[in-house]
């Protein structure tokens, strides 16, 4: 099966200093994208999926979504929404959580 898009979402943990995506609610943000694509039918065409770290620990929770290569950082469980709708079906990044990277 061949998808459109492929979202990953940081569930990286780890002891360090530094922030840890999976700690900060990562695995939350997998559940809250697959529910959202499921809810919406769009789940054949567009895989969310845990990833490892995305090297953007400073900014996290992370997400990247595939095949744009787009960042996204500090994503909140009440983000996914938007960036579903917008991103994910009417191909426009949601700026205010961009990151460049």
């Amino acid at each position: 099966m061949k998808f459109q898009k492929h979202v990953f979402i940081c569930a990286n943990q780890k002891d360090a200093p530094k922030k840890s995506c999976g700690t900060e609610h990562g695995l939350a943000l997998i559940e809250a994208f697959k529910q959202e694509l499921t809810a919406r039918g769009l789940q054949k065409g567009i895989r969310a999926q845990r990833a490892g770290c995305l090297d953007a620990c400073a900014f996290g929770p992370t997400v990247v979504v595939y095949p744009e290569g787009t960042y996204y950082g500090n994503v909140q469980v009440a983000d996914v929404a938007e960036i579903v709708e917008k991103h994910l079906v009417g191909n426009e990044e949601v700026e205010r959580l961009k990151l460049d990277v």
